[in-house]
């Protein structure tokens, strides 16, 4: 398929427009059409798959599940494994923390969640699996889940309850009712349509941002000079990775805008693992979460919170160095 794509966009600018293949116009176009074309489809396909997985298994019955049992360290993996099949950013996964913290779900396995649903969702993963392959999108899908495993173990340790805000503490100290799931029951024949309408449902919200994002990756990759990136963030150096992980932490965006950048940046000599550490910090990190998160968290936490996840980041961007 990919190839009949590349094909389509070869005709398209060098055929039917006439640009040569060797002109910065004719590169950026090319790269544009190919990759959008490419991009969309494997966004609505994946996107399709997740939502089969979010309709027999809702975050609320994730919830519920958590809240009667104790899987003696599983949950901070369960936690992280759902906050990746589930399609919400850094900013709207904060609701869901509430939540779960009103719900009685343990801190750190919150934690788990808010760290995992930005960074791995079928959003990145579509990305990714179009612009570097099923290997590199396996290690990314994998880390990112350790990451938030991980990540909401050792915030759990740290016993950071006491950070959280006021409304918080006593929105979590009123009771909550809750019962056992009732079945719709629908068959899948029947919950096809919705599923499919949710699937371009988030294609439509993705699809201005993946256009900006993949047009400033081809203009980059048409016109920016060969070397620019290596000399700041290229060569391997071990400081490279936190200055990118530092330079992303104060942005926003999510994967459809920032994964084909990051394309251009590992075309253009970047280390994959610090492409990808500069990602993770934008996507799973940012000030307008940080904005949010005050109505939860006291700065303390918040601090807390970004440092731990910060720290996670960096290691999983020197080990993809090492590896890939």
């Amino acid at each position: 398929m990919f190839t009949w794509i590349e094909w389509l966009a070869d005709q398209l600018i060098f055929g039917l427009l006439g640009l040569a293949p060797d002109t910065h116009l004719g590169a950026a176009l090319q790269f544009f059409v190919y990759d959008t074309v490419k991009i969309l489809l494997l966004l609505f396909f994946i996107t399709f798959i997740m939502g089969i997985v979010n309709a027999y298994f809702p975050v609320e019955r994730l919830r519920s599940f958590l809240q009667r049992n104790r899987l003696f360290g599983l949950e901070y993996l369960l936690a992280s494994i759902f906050g990746a099949v589930t399609p919400f950013c850094s900013c709207s996964s904060v609701p869901l923390f509430i939540g779960f913290v009103r719900g009685g779900i343990p801190i750190g396995v919150t934690f788990a969640f808010l760290i995992t649903s930005p960074l791995v969702n079928e959003v990145a993963l579509a990305l990714f699996l179009g612009m570097f392959g099923l290997e590199t999108t396996l290690i990314y899908a994998g880390s990112g889940i350790l990451l938030g495993a991980v990540g909401g173990w050792v915030l759990g340790r740290l016993g950071v309850e006491r950070y959280l805000s006021d409304w918080v503490q006593k929105m979590a100290e009123q009771p909550v009712m809750t019962g056992d799931f009732e079945e719709d029951g629908q068959t899948f024949r029947q919950r096809l349509p919705g599923i499919t309408q949710e699937a371009l449902s988030i294609v439509r919200g993705v699809l201005l941002y993946v256009i900006v994002g993949i047009g400033i990756g081809a203009a980059m990759h048409g016109y920016v000079p060969e070397g620019f990136f290596e000399q700041y963030l290229g060569g391997g150096q071990w400081w490279t990775v936190p200055l990118a992980v530092i330079l992303a932490v104060p942005m926003y965006a999510n994967a459809a805008g920032i994964v084909p950048v990051i394309q251009v940046f590992v075309a253009k000599g970047i280390p994959l693992g610090t492409a990808i550490a500069f990602m993770m910090g934008t996507i799973g990190l940012s000030l307008p979460e940080a904005t949010l998160l005050k109505k939860v968290m006291t700065m303390k936490l918040i601090l807390i919170f970004f440092g731990v996840v910060t720290t996670f980041i960096i290691l999983s961007g020197l080990l993809f160095n090492l590896i890939l």
